[in-house]
């Protein structure tokens, strides 16, 4: 539980405040996808990030995507 507790210094709840302007822009972009997903969509063009997934259905969505491998490889070779 320490480990869990301790990501609270590096991951932050977004609040529907600041991504909600985004939900018609999202939906749009991932219409005919899994338009659920539009709070992910919204929340990164909030943001101005991109979106690390193994789902593709945002893969042309207009905002970059990561896969947990390319993470893996970006956060390496960071170190």
């Amino acid at each position: 539980m320490a480990y869990f507790d301790g990501l609270t210094d590096v991951v932050q709840t977004v609040e529907f405040e600041v991504y909600s302007a985004f939900e018609a822009i999202a939906r749009q972009r991932l219409a005919r996808r899994d338009e659920a997903d539009w709070p992910i969509l919204a929340a990164a063009l909030a943001l101005g990030c991109p979106i690390w997934t193994e789902d593709t259905d945002f893969f042309g969505c207009g905002m970059a995507t990561w896969t947990s491998d390319r993470v893996e490889l970006y956060l390496a070779q960071a170190m």
